[in-house]
C-alpha cells in the first residue's frame, strides 16, 4: 500500500525544552545512563504489549510473542540504535509523550529548581530523564515507530536536535514496535565501541526480565529491510544476534544471589530514579497464597509526592507477566512512596483494578506489604538511626497519615513518628513517643501536645507557660497533616493525648491542690472584671474565667474539650474549607499588671477598647488572624498615645 506523505515540524512545549537543557547540563557526568532509561522504555513497551495482548493476541501479529530489545551501531554512519517489538506508538503518542510531558505536576517540578546543579541533578533524577537522556550523547536523535495492531501505512518517524522543534512524518513500516537511533556526538563515539556497550547493559540492564540482544559479530549493523523489520537473519547468512543480559526476572531469584549493585540498579529501572534506594525488602511467600514481592524505600521524596491526580503505586505481575503499573491496592495510600513488584502466583492474568479492589488474596497481600514494609522501617529506625532520620525527613508527613488510614497498624505507627518537643531547645523533628513516656513526670498519665501553623508559633505559645513551670514535656506539632494525626490517634501505648488548648487544664495528679483552690478564689473576687469582660467582647467569646495555664502572659484563648482547634479551623479556611462557627474562652492572667490595670478601669468605652486589644493580642499569639487589623491598630495606638505627656514623653505610673 502506498503512504500518503504527511509530514509537520512542530515545537516541544516549553517545559520539554527546560528538561532537554537541564538533563544535558545536569548529567553530563553520568552519561552513560542514556541506555539504561533507552533500555528501560524499550522494556516497558513490551510489557504493554504483553498486557494488551492478554485481551487481543492479534496485537502480536503472527510472531509468537517473542519479545526482545536489540542494540545496533552503524560505526561509518556514527549511529547508536535501541529497538524493541513491543506495544510501538502511534503518531498521536508520539506527540503526548515525547513532543510534551504529560503531567499536571510539571509545573510544580520546575517551581522546584533551584539554579545549584547538583540539587537540580537529583530532582531530575527523581522526575525521570527517560527518552531526553539521549541528548546527553546525541546531537540528532531519531524514532521510527508503528504501534501493534495498526497497518504497516501507519508507521511515524520523529527526529529532533533537542533545540526546540521536531519533525513528523507518516512512513511505511513492516513490524511493530520501535527504533531509536541516536546520531551520536562527535566526542561521544566511544559508545560506539561493541565492548563498552556490553559492559553497560551488564551494569545496567541484566535484571531486565527480556533479552537484550547484541550481534554477535558487533562490528557489523544490521543491512536492509530485514534488520529494519527486526527480524533474526537465518545463521548461514550473516551474523546473529546473542543475549547480552542475564534476561531473568531479578525478584524471581534467590536473595544470596542478588547483589546490593543488582538491586540498586534495578531500582533505577524500576523507578527511573536518579539516587540508589534508602533500603529494600525480598521476600518469597509460599502456601495458600504464593507471590514474592521486591519493595524499595526512596531516598529522596518524588516531586509528585503530594500530587492529588498522580497515580502511585507498584508493579504487580501474575506469573513473570506484566499486569498493571501503579497498582495502589498493594499498599495503603500512606505508603505511597513505596516502589516494587509483586509477582502473584495466583491471581488470573486478566485481573482489572475493579477486580482487585474486591479480591482477598489481594488483601493479604496488601496487609504482608504493609507489615514488611514498617518492619522495615522499625529496623531502620533501631539499627541506623541516622538512615531512618533522612527517611523522616524526606517522608515523614506521608507516614503521619498512616494512623488515621491503618487503624490495625496505629500503634506501630506510633513508635516509627517523629516530633520537636519542649524537651529540647532545637526545632528538628528527632524525639518518640516512647522517649517522652520515658521522660514522663512521676504522676503524669498523659501526652501533652499543641498544634500551630509553624514551629516558632508551637514553641513560644502562652498555653505553654504553666508546663514550663512544673517542667512538664510538650509535643510540638506544626504540619498541617499534624491535626489530622491527633484527630485520629488519640493514645498511644495506653496514654491518652491530650491538647494544651482544649478545656479545662487537666494536670491530674501534677496539679497543685493550692493553685487549684486559688483560681476558684479567684474567679469569685474578681467576678465584676470577668462579666465586664465577657459583655464587652460580647459574641466574641463563649465566657471568660481565670486561667491556671499562664505564667507571664496576660490572657488566651481555649476551645472546648470536644471542639475543633482553633489551628485546624484555620488550615481549613486555608484551604477554602468551611469550618463550624466556635465561640473560644477567653483565660485571664489575674497576675498579669496589664490585666490589673484593666480592673481599675471605670470609663467603659475605654474598658471596651483594652479588652478587645487583649483579645486580639490573644488570636495573634497563637498564630490567628484578626478579622478586623486596623481596629485593632487604632485602638493599640489610642493606647500609645495616652501613655505619652505633650513632648512625646512616656507618663510613667
Amino acid at each position: 500500500m502506498t503512504v500518503e506523505a504527511h509530514k509537520e515540524t512542530l515545537e516541544f512545549k516549553a517545559e520539554v525544552s527546560q528538561v532537554l537543557d537541564l538533563v544535558i547540563r545536569s548529567l553530563y557526568s553520568n552519561k552513560e545512563i542514556f541506555l539504561r532509561e533507552l533500555i528501560s522504555n524499550a522494556s516497558d513497551a513490551a510489557e504493554k504489549l504483553r498486557f494488551e495482548a492478554l485481551s487481543d493476541d492479534g496485537l502480536y501479529e503472527g510472531d509468537g510473542g517473542e519479545l526482545r530489545i536489540r542494540v545496533t551501531v552503524d560505526k561509518e554512519a556514527g549511529t547508536l540504535t535501541v529497538s524493541d517489538n513491543g506495544i510501538g506508538l502511534s503518531r498521536q503518542e508520539i506527540v503526548e509523550t515525547i513532543g510534551s510531558i504529560a503531567s499536571s505536576g510539571t509545573k510544580r517540578f520546575f517551581e522546584k529548581l533551584t539554579g545549584d546543579q547538583a540539587k537540580d541533578s537529583q530532582l531530575i533524577g527523581q522526575f525521570g530523564v527517560g527518552f531526553y537522556s539521549s541528548y546527553i550523547v546525541a546531537d540528532r536523535v531519531t524514532i521510527v515507530s508503528r504501534r501493534a495492531g495498526l497497518g504497516a501505512e501507519h508507521g511515524v518517524h520523529w527526529e529532533s536536535d533537542g533545540r526546540g522543534s521536531y519533525t513528523l512524518e507518516t512512513v511505511e513500516r513492516a513490524a511493530r514496535g520501535t527504533d531509536v537511533t541516536l546520531h551520536l556526538k562527535e566526542d561521544e563515539k566511544e559508545f560506539l565501541d561493541p565492548w563498552r556497550l556490553r559492559s553497560i547493559i551488564s551494569k545496567f540492564s541484566d535484571h531486565i526480565a527480556l533479552p537484550v540482544e547484541m550481534l554477535k559479530d558487533a562490528d557489523e549493523g544490521p543491512e536492509g529491510d530485514e534488520a529494519e523489520a527486526g527480524e533474526d537473519k537465518p545463521k548461514d547468512k550473516g551474523p546473529v544476534w546473542e543475549k547480552v543480559n542475564r534476561g531473568t526476572a531479578l525478584w524471581m531469584r534467590n536473595k544470596a544471589d542478588v547483589t546490593e549493585e543488582e538491586y540498586q540498579e534495578f531500582y533505577k529501572h524500576l523507578s527511573h530514579d536518579y539516587d540508589p534506594p534508602l533500603a529494600y525488602v525480598h521476600n518469597r511467600v509460599e502456601g495458600t497464597n504464593e507471590y514474592t514481592t521486591l519493595l524499595f524505600v526512596p531516598s529522596k521524596a518524588p516531586w509528585d509526592l503530594w500530587d492529588r491526580d498522580q497515580k502511585h503505586g507498584i508493579k504487580l505481575y501474575v506469573r513473570r507477566v506484566f499486569i498493571m503499573d501503579q497498582a495502589d491496592k498493594l499498599l495503603p495510600h500512606y505508603l505511597r512512596f513505596v516502589k516494587g513488584v509483586v509477582d502473584s502466583d495466583d491471581l488470573p492474568l486478566n485481573v482489572s483494578r475493579e477486580l482487585l479492589q474486591h479480591n482477598r488474596k489481594i488483601d493479604t497481600i496488601r496487609q504482608a506489604n504493609t507489615k514488611r514494609i514498617l518492619g522495615l522501617l522499625e529496623t531502620l529506625a533501631t539499627d541506623e538511626p541516622e538512615k531512618y532520620a533522612e527517611f523522616w525527613k524526606e517522608f515523614g508527613r506521608v507516614i503521619k497519615e498512616g494512623p488515621a488510614e491503618d487503624f490495625a497498624n496505629r500503634e506501630r505507627l506510633g513508635g516509627l513518628l517523629r516530633f520537636s518537643t519542649t524537651h529540647g531547645e532545637g526545632e528538628a523533628q528527632t524525639e518518640t513517643l516512647d522517649g517522652y513516656i520515658e521522660r514522663m513526670k512521676e504522676g503524669q498519665d498523659k501526652i501533652y501536645f499543641i498544634t500551630a501553623d509553624s514551629p516558632a508559633a508551637a514553641r513560644h505559645s502562652p498555653h505553654l507557660e504553666v508546663f514550663r513551670k512544673k517542667g512538664v514535656e510538650v509535643v510540638l506539632l506544626s504540619d498541617r497533616v499534624d491535626e489530622w494525626l491527633v484527630n485520629h490517634m488519640h493514645e498511644y501505648k495506653g496514654k491518652h493525648l491530650q491538647s494544651v488548648t482544649k478545656g479545662d487544664l487537666d494536670l491530674g495528679s501534677l496539679a497543685d491542690a493550692e493553685e487549684k483552690a486559688k483560681t476558684e478564689q479567684a474567679a469569685k473576687e474578681h467576678g465584676t472584671l470577668l462579666e465586664r469582660l465577657k459583655t464587652a467582647l460580647g459574641e466574641r467569646v463563649d465566657k471568660v474565667r481565670p486561667s491556671a495555664r499562664l505564667v507571664d502572659s496576660p490572657a488566651c484563648l481555649v476551645v472546648g474539650e470536644y471542639d475543633m482547634s482553633a489551628n485546624l479551623a484555620r488550615v481549613l479556611k486555608a484551604v477554602g474549607q468551611d469550618a463550624p462557627v466556635q465561640r473560644p474562652t477567653l483565660e485571664v492572667n489575674l497576675d498579669h499588671p496589664l490585666v490589673k490595670r484593666l480592673e481599675t478601669e471605670e470609663d467603659e468605652t475605654r474598658f471596651a477598647d483594652l479588652g478587645l486589644i487583649l483579645f486580639d493580642q490573644a488570636q495573634l499569639a497563637e498564630g490567628g488572624q484578626l478579622d478586623d487589623p486596623a481596629a485593632f491598630v487604632g485602638r493599640l495606638n489610642s493606647l500609645m498615645l495616652a501613655t505619652l505627656d505633650p513632648q512625646g514623653r512616656i507618663i510613667l505610673p
